[in-house]
């Protein structure tokens, strides 16, 4: 076995989804691009971590430390951390100090270290406390509404919510999706139908450079271990 993922969806406005995993006998895996602010908990050999992770412009290899169990939350994308602007947090993250089993420090304050199942009890109190925030500029855009301000304005609010532009935060949620519908076993040319990209090669180019995989990898289940929404995670 390599990793074993779990994810499930949340009815919290700020939560996409929560993640756990467990590693067993495994390096790396690959990591794939993607658009949202996450808390990630993790044990190993007895010692507790915790730490912020950012949104990811492309895919890479992360390292996977072996014999851990990890409790993961994805926000909503646009919302942000009060403290750390999120630009600083694009294709990488920070380290939380002071964690132990059963709390972790942010923002100057301590706040208990959740398991999967009080996920977003810990997000209501980060919301109660002005710790996680978000631009409701931005929650209209992404409703796909047209405020009542510039686009230049829209398109500077939006990536200091996000870190990233509207049209990098489209051009990666297109590629996840793309690859999350090869991986169920559809084919690359309804892939390119149904997404509205130009052709396979226009495909292939977006799914190396976020993914990390080709069509064909995705189909088989190869390449090794990846995180990557299949229902379940894929696992290696």
């Amino acid at each position: 076995m390599g990793l074993r993922f779990e994810t499930r969806g949340s009815d919290s406005p700020w939560v996409d989804a929560v993640w756990t995993c467990t590693s067993e006998q495994v390096a790396a895996m690959t990591s794939v691009a993607g658009v949202r602010l996450g808390l990630v908990f993790w044990e190993q050999d007895g010692q507790a971590h915790a730490g912020v992770t950012g949104p990811e412009t492309r895919s890479g290899t992360a390292p996977v430390p072996e014999g851990a169990t990890f409790t993961g939350i994805e926000f909503a994308v646009g919302t942000s951390l009060r403290a750390v602007p999120t630009s600083a947090l694009v294709d990488g993250g920070i380290g939380l100090p002071d964690t132990s089993r059963r709390s972790f420090r942010l923002d100057g304050a301590r706040w208990e270290t959740p398991g999967p199942d009080d996920a977003e009890a810990l997000v209501e109190r980060l919301v109660r406390a002005g710790t996680v925030v978000r631009d409701p500029l931005v929650t209209e855009v992404l409703r796909g509404r047209c405020p009542a301000v510039s686009g230049r304005t829209v398109e500077r609010r939006f990536r200091a919510a996000t870190g990233l532009t509207r049209g990098a935060v489209r051009q990666i949620e297109r590629a996840r999706t793309a690859a999350e519908l090869l991986a169920a076993g559809e084919q690359a040319a309804d892939v390119v139908a149904k997404l509205d990209y130009f052709d396979e090669p226009h495909l292939a180019r977006a799914l190396r450079s976020y993914v990390g995989r080709t069509a064909g990898q995705l189909r088989d289940g190869a390449g090794g271990a990846i995180a990557l929404d299949t229902g379940q995670r894929l696992t290696s």
